[in-house]
């Protein structure tokens, strides 16, 4: 099992900027990809970002805006999403997504509000 833990949400108003983080714990492997996604409600899970190995990907929605990171001293099991510029369509609960093989795992998600 993984454990994900995500903090950093909250409400903000438009043009404005948060960081999401997350921290994976349990039987986490080195080699793994860890993202974001988000959901609106009436709507499907859409991907946001993902890092894996170095190799950073983007939603064509956040690109240029938003920026993931990886962080940990061994198993660098700590991921973060920097959000500039944020506008009221990036609204949403937001996932962590952590990922080896065929195994995935979520977080609870954690609220993003913005305001225009």
């Amino acid at each position: 099992q993984v454990q994900l833990v995500e903090s950093g949400g909250g409400s903000v108003q438009a043009g404005g900027s948060l960081r999401l983080s997350c921290v994976a714990s349990g039987r986490v492997t080195s080699v793994n990809v860890m993202g974001w996604y988000r959901q609106t409600p009436g709507n499907q899970r859409e991907f946001v970002a993902s890092e894996a190995r170095g190799n950073r990907n983007y939603a064509d929605s956040v690109q240029g805006r938003f920026t993931i990171s990886r962080d940990g001293a061994r198993n660098r099991n700590t991921i973060y999403l920097q959000m500039n510029d944020l506008n009221p369509e990036d609204t949403a609960i937001y996932y962590c997504n952590w990922r080896y093989g065929d195994l995935q795992y979520w977080g609870k998600g954690i609220q993003v509000t913005v305001s225009s």
